[in-house]
């Protein structure tokens, strides 16, 4: 074949292959490639990729932020921790350690906290200021106040604190009973060194039970979180989990990761327990928690069978206790209980939510399930020592309106003291009444020697009435106040 027939045929074949692209792509429109790109969707990504969601529409979270960021506060806690010592170091290194002393250290901690009156009443979590003895409230403008313990409630990791001040800014309560799975949520905190932080999720379940104060206060932890998306770090515990309308829907308390950081689930105490337990140690400093006195589990589909009961959720009742509310009511052990005051019970955590809103000498409807049939049984609430009395609290260093700290060895020294605590300073309170000075150290309560705040707290546990302190200012004066601890 000659050089001119095969350039021929060439050409033939390049501009055949050239017509049939045309005609494909004017004729036949291929269906567009989508390539995903590694990484975290934001928020309006997220909303946007949701079925039914409008073009161009995103959530604005603007407004809530604004109304949240204000009362969301940093809580920077001091408390002691007793290490060993050795008496002489210098003895130790030639002839090997001898008796070791202990010596207090002091330990710092923090977390957020959320403003819910305009005086200065703070909820934050109770394992970030347990302990403490010395605790310090940042707000978002970085005034700083000391704060003291108004009340705590380790069965749902919620306490109380109070700062002096006036016209604060704080949120409102909303409503988490009307919460919906996959309602857009804020979780709102100020941690170290980053003042406010809004993060973005979804509540992705309620009356979430996750064992962590159940294994800590034993059978007493009540747990029914609310269970989301938004990112959560240790900085943010006893920070705001907020609604679209920027209400206060619970505390941040925990979140699950193997790390310590964030891996894509957080949990709140719903506002439905909170504001019950900010409500009673406001009144009674300690939380009035109303009991039905039985034993419970969860019913499955296992138990279900096994027991032969009808239904495969519910609460199933394991055991009453002799002369308990429920015992008197007529529940019995078998019965499943499925709704408290005509609200749907499905599990233990929500019965423990619903149930924890009531004090002793309440009276609840709770019906149950028996050999396949609904019964009715009116429960009167008994405390936990089977009473419908009011349960006092321990009395609380809170009352006497001061924070302390340690006295320096060079001062203990100058003073001629081998022990004390000094008040740092004094807001309202016993003290401020009974005319107590900042930088009073003081050396004995009631006779007793006082070298930490534990001891001057053990001291007044056991007081019935009165309280005598001997001290000394940095002056040198010695001084003694007699405190009623009773009104």
């Amino acid at each position: 074949m000659n050089t001119k027939k095969i350039f021929s045929v060439f050409a033939i074949a390049v501009v055949s292959a050239l017509l049939t692209v045309i005609a494909y792509s004017h004729f036949v429109k291929p269906e567009p490639q989508i390539i995903e790109v590694p990484g975290q969707h934001t928020p309006a990504a997220r909303y946007a990729s949701l079925p039914g969601a409008p073009m161009g529409e995103y959530p604005d979270f603007t407004q809530a932020a604004e109304n949240s960021v204000h009362a969301v506060v940093h809580v920077k806690t001091v408390s002691n921790q007793t290490q060993e010592y050795s008496n002489n170091p210098l003895f130790d290194f030639f002839f090997g350690p001898g008796t070791p002393m202990p010596r207090q250290q002091p330990v710092m901690g923090s977390g957020s906290g959320v403003i819910i009156t305009k005086d200065g009443y703070i909820v934050t979590n109770n394992h970030v200021i347990d302990n403490a003895n010395n605790i310090e409230v940042t707000l978002n403008d970085n005034r700083t106040y000391k704060a003291v313990i108004v009340g705590t409630d380790p069965s749902t990791d919620i306490a109380l604190i109070k700062i002096e001040a006036e016209d604060l800014p704080f949120m409102k309560y909303g409503n988490s009973d009307d919460l919906k799975i996959g309602e857009w949520v804020l979780a709102v905190g100020n941690p170290f060194n980053l003042t406010s932080t809004v993060t973005a999720g979804i509540v992705s379940a309620k009356s979430r039970s996750i064992n962590i104060l159940s294994n800590q206060q034993r059978t007493l932890g009540i747990e029914s979180f609310i269970q989301t998306d938004a990112a959560v770090n240790p900085g943010n515990s006893g920070g705001a989990l907020v609604n679209s309308k920027g209400e206060l829907i619970g505390i941040n308390t925990a979140i699950a990761s193997q790390t310590g950081s964030y891996t894509g689930y957080s949990f709140a105490v719903p506002v439905s327990i909170v504001s019950k337990v900010v409500a009673d140690l406001m009144e009674f400093g300690k939380v009035q928690r109303g009991i039905l006195g039985i034993n419970i589990r969860d019913v499955n589909s296992e138990l279900a069978k096994e027991l032969d009961l009808k239904t495969s959720q519910g609460v199933y009742v394991a055991n009453v206790i002799e002369s308990s509310g429920a015992e008197e009511a007529g529940i019995e052990k078998g019965d499943v209980i499925v709704s408290v005051n005509n609200e749907e019970v499905k599990k233990v955590s929500e019965l423990q939510e619903k149930i924890s809103r009531f004090r002793p000498g309440d009276i609840v409807n709770v019906t149950a399930l028996r050999n396949g049939k609904k019964k009715d049984f009116s429960v009167t609430l008994r405390n936990i020592y089977g009473s419908t009395d009011v349960v006092k609290a321990e009395k609380s260093l809170s009352v006497l309106g001061a924070t302390f700290e340690e006295i320096s060895s060079e001062e203990m020294a100058r003073l001629r003291i081998k022990h004390g605590i000094k008040v740092s300073e004094v807001n309202n309170g016993k003290f401020r009444s009974a005319g107590i000075q900042e930088g009073y150290i003081i050396t004995k309560a009631n006779r007793v020697p006082v070298s930490s705040v534990e001891d001057l707290r053990k001291v007044i546990d056991m007081v019935e009435e009165g309280l005598f302190l001997t001290g000394i200012y940095p002056n040198g004066q010695v001084a003694y106040y007699a405190i009623n601890l009773d009104n």
